[in-house]
């Protein structure tokens, strides 16, 4: 057994530690506004959820998990969601709810495809093996637009309808945030690192929803394509 002169000095160690300070919380926030042409008022417009918020720790990133299928459906003559996200070496399912014929594809570099016309059902399914902008479109209705973006980067997230957004469980130290959004130039940015203080990531808005586009074979597509 310790002197009580001995007991007394371990006691006054222990009660003078500093008591333990929280870890800084390893994440990036904010919210992304999209602005009107010349920037001064937000645009009302434009759907800010339709906008992907991504982040590459300079470290690089280990193993990508691709076990997960995503789905992408066409109904009402539109693609839900409207713009995907994946991991690259996901495969996404394109089901089709309407009691009509589509046919899905993308002429987007390594990662075209075509799934032909198909019926009401499961549809078919793609495996996006390659980091990039996949445009997809249907090659008999116009107006059917939709964006699949294959990331090679666990980090990633879409903002709400108030354009709030959290990317949470990032790695200490430097990475690059990116921003990407259907209608408005990319944006990009070098960061010091996760931080608690929440960004304000505003763009214009100077692209049409449905960009000008051919169908699959190059050509312009029937102006009565989007009426059936």
């Amino acid at each position: 057994m310790l002197p009580r002169r001995a007991r007394l000095a371990t006691l006054v160690v222990f009660c003078c530690l500093p008591a333990a300070v929280p870890a800084a919380p390893a994440q990036i926030g904010g919210t992304l506004q999209l602005l009107a042409r010349g920037g001064k008022v937000v645009d009302r417009t434009a759907d800010v959820r339709n906008a992907v918020v991504a982040y590459w720790p300079r470290g690089g990133v280990a193993g990508l998990q691709t076990s997960r299928t995503f789905s992408m459906t066409t109904e009402k003559k539109e693609f839900t969601p409207r713009v995907l996200a994946v991991p690259a070496g996901t495969s996404v399912q394109f089901p089709n709810r309407d009691p009509i014929l589509h046919n899905v594809f993308s002429i987007s570099g390594e990662n075209r495809f075509d799934l032909g016309l198909y019926r009401q059902g499961p549809g078919k399914s793609v495996a996006f093996k390659h980091p990039g902008l996949v445009r997809v479109f249907c090659n008999i209705h116009h107006s059917m637009v939709a964006y699949v973006r294959v990331l090679d980067t666990p980090f990633f997230t879409s903002p709400d309808a108030a354009g709030k957004f959290v990317l949470a469980g990032l790695p200490a130290g430097p990475g690059r945030l990116e921003v990407w959004h259907e209608q408005t130039a990319d944006w990009a940015s070098e960061i010091a690192g996760p931080h608690a203080e929440p960004l304000t990531v505003r763009l214009e808005v100077t692209k049409p929803r449905v960009p000008p586009h051919l169908n699959k074979t190059g050509r312009s597509y029937s102006k009565r394509g989007d009426d059936y």
